[in-house]
């Protein structure tokens, strides 16, 4: 940072257990609110299609818009916080989600929906950034371990209950599927409320300049790099003119950007905190997470749904020991490293675990009992829930105060990039598994290869399919689903080789707040006996 921060309005002093706990509230609600955006749409989806009149494509970018807006604007938000107050840039970022929301409730055509969740998408972002920020700038990284199960319950919380409520609302005909967008509002006022009343953050003033150049830039060249992996297999081919357009163009737009970074006195990403061996590993780590956990888990409705028979509600009430694994796993070891100080050995044992459970998960059918596949989704629970957040605690633990910002969100940034990679690359390779696995099954049954009217990428409605077809649909996503945990099983064990690597350093006992306040008198007072 080349700007001389000034001195603070005021000097904080370590906050008590029950001022973090007030303080938290808003953050929780806000939390809430953008993990309720991404998971009460889901069952709804269809209906709001149909209703609108609106294409298959149309289907895709409902979801991708959101995915894109969030997470290009992570590593913006997560740098406004190194420069801004950061109570107001939460509230900004609850703002935009709102009117988001309201725009999708009352969208009348695919259009305006889709802007709309750009919009969310945006304020999305900010809150994902800015909320694992306050925490590190409110509470020292030695007692941040036991926080951390609050926000795995919230995670938990709102991951269930979204499809739950969502589903009731779509069913409900006095309520239909625009309250899945209306009902995020009134938490989003209610954590507007709470932050204003309850997180006393201090302002710092410093000259700040805003990179413009280097920001679009990086949104640019993301995007272009995301909707290729988003799309690729589905509207295009892997290997088409628009691959070779959407990469090149995304590649040549981030080297632009890494250019730009690294010339400006404000960088959006401030280049020089990959020279830090902690970040740079942890950043590694997350992005491999996101390619195994979120590539491999996001398939598995769709399995409990076509393989195993059972309807929407059902299959999101089955996804419960994997959530109350990650819950469970991320307090218990949250609470361990507060008092102990020792950390890395949860990385490790968290990254060895949930590799564990996609080996596991690897070898499921449509046979497999739910008792075994509950044990399997929990043993990976339990590894994520060790690993994801403590991967945070890490790298805020080891860089200077005024770039917790930068650091957390560009965790966050390479986590959400490997998700969307993951989940495009296996969805190709379930698509194409699936193709082969009913192509070969209908030949072994004499049927027509007319009949596999399914094999190119289309869901199959089950209920419309006769019995024998119902049980080859049935076998090839079992087989397929398999294969996807399969592929990401080596990727999950490269995240161990990463964290075997990081460095324990001893958990620090000030906040970044206080950090920075002791820092800017320091500088203060170092200038004030210079003149």
């Amino acid at each position: 940072m080349n700007s001389t921060p000034a001195p603070v309005e005021a000097s904080p002093t370590a906050m008590t257990h029950r001022q973090i706990l007030q303080a938290m509230s808003g953050l929780m609600a806000g939390m809430f609110v953008a993990i309720l955006a991404g998971t009460v749409v889901a069952n709804a989806l269809p209906r709001i299609i149909a209703d609108l009149e609106a294409s298959q494509s149309s289907y895709t970018w409902v979801i991708t818009a959101e995915l894109l807006a969030m997470t290009a604007t992570v590593p913006l938000w997560g740098k406004l916080s190194d420069l801004f107050n950061q109570k107001l840039l939460l509230q900004l970022s609850l703002s935009l989600f709102i009117v988001g929301s309201l725009l999708a409730g009352f969208s009348q055509e695919v259009g305006l929906l889709i802007f709309s969740r750009v919009v969310q998408g945006i304020g999305a972002g900010g809150l994902t950034a800015l909320a694992q920020v306050v925490m590190a700038a409110i509470i020292p990284p030695r007692r941040l371990g036991k926080y951390a199960g609050i926000f795995g319950a919230v995670f938990a919380v709102g991951t269930v209950a979204g499809p739950l409520i969502g589903g009731v609302l779509v069913d409900t005909s006095w309520l239909g599927w625009r309250w899945c967008f209306f009902i995020g509002v009134p938490f989003a006022l209610l954590a507007i409320a709470l932050l204003q009343r309850t997180l006393k953050l201090p302002t710092i003033r410093r000259e700040a300049r805003i990179d413009f150049l280097g920001a679009f830039l990086i949104v640019a060249g993301v995007c272009a790099l995301l909707i290729w992996v988003s799309l690729a297999g589905t509207e295009f081919d892997w290997v088409s003119w628009q691959t070779a357009a959407l990469t090149g163009g995304g590649v040549l737009l981030l080297i632009a950007a890494v250019v730009v970074e690294s010339r400006v006195p404000e960088p959006i990403i401030p280049l020089g905190i990959f020279r830090n061996r902690t970040v740079t590993l942890t950043t590694v780590a997350s992005l491999l997470v996101g390619v195994a956990m979120f590539g491999g888990t996001v398939f598995l409705s769709q399995y409990f749904q076509i393989s195993l028979g059972k309807s929407p509600t059902i299959a999101g009430l089955m996804s419960l020991p994997m959530i109350l694994g990650l819950l469970v796993s991320s307090t218990v070891a949250g609470q361990i490293i507060t008092k102990t100080g020792r950390w890395k050995v949860y990385l490790v044992a968290g990254s060895i675990i949930m590799t564990a459970g996609l080996g596991l998960l690897s070898t499921i059918d449509v046979d497999t009992h739910f008792g075994l596949l509950g044990t399997y989704m929990a043993i990976m629970g339990i590894g994520v829930g060790m690993l994801m957040q403590n991967l945070v605690l890490a790298a805020q633990n080891d860089v200077p105060a005024t770039e917790l910002g930068a650091a957390t969100s560009v965790l966050s940034f390479f986590r959400s990039m490997g998700g969307t990679i993951g989940t495009s690359v296996l969805g190709a390779i379930l698509a194409n598994r699936v193709a082969t696995e009913m192509t070969k099954s209908l030949t072994e049954a004499g049927i027509p290869a007319g009949a596999n009217e399914s094999g190119g990428g289309g869901v199959p409605d089950m209920a419309t399919l006769p019995g024998p077809m119902r049980e080859i649909v049935e076998r090839a996503y079992g087989v397929a689903t398999a294969e996807l945990f399969l592929v990401a099983t080596p990727v999950a064990a490269l995240a161990v080789i990463a964290v075997l690597f990081i460095r324990e350093k001893p958990l620090k006992d000030t906040s970044g707040m206080e950090r920075l306040t002791a820092d800017s008198a320091g500088t203060a007072a170092s200038t004030a006996g210079v003149g």
